[in-house]
């Protein structure tokens, strides 16, 4: 029995989400409640690779680098279909459909996917960068969304041509 290689790449994933009040008030905290069994979900799932969790945290909502209000998910994904069954075809569905309850409607992007070499942790700040790109440039291979997406070969054919100065 031959074992298959491991992928080339995964799929990185920011989603940033703005309180519409603070995170400890009591209209939050259905949304509170729904973190460790979406979080417990997402880690179950075939696919999933790592998320962002604050030190001594359970998960990554007391981490505010991109604002005092904005609460940040940031995930690593083996694929895109991966990371779409589990936002769009599991418990994670219920989050999405009631946002609106616990936060702001983004008028700019608000979720970049972006791929990496396999085994690479994307750092916040990493992340940051991407989102800030797909608002000032739209998709690209480098930063994209799920309407806009890119496959890793198209990323690394990008990365290769910057490499050789194209």
């Amino acid at each position: 029995m031959t074992s298959t290689p491991p992928a080339a790449a995964h799929l990185a994933q920011l989603n940033v989400a703005t309180l519409l009040h603070p995170f400890d008030d009591p209209r939050v905290a259905p949304f509170v409640e729904m973190l460790d069994p979406v979080n417990a979900a997402a880690d179950g799932t075939p696919g999933f690779v790592w998320r962002l969790v604050e030190e001594g945290a359970a998960d990554a909502t007391g981490l505010r680098p991109a604002g005092e209000d904005v609460i940040v998910n940031l995930s690593v994904w083996e694929t895109r279909e991966a990371l779409w069954d589990f936002a769009y075809r599991s418990g994670h569905l219920e989050v999405v459909r009631r946002r609106r309850e616990w936060f702001e409607r983004h008028v700019e992007a608000h979720l970049v996917l972006w791929w990496i070499p396999a085994g690479h942790i994307p750092t916040v700040g990493e992340a940051l960068e991407r989102l800030a790109e797909l608002r000032t440039h739209g998709p690209s291979p480098r930063a994209f969304t799920f309407a806009s997406s890119y496959t890793a070969a198209e990323a690394d054919g990008l990365r290769t041509a910057q490499a050789r100065g194209l």
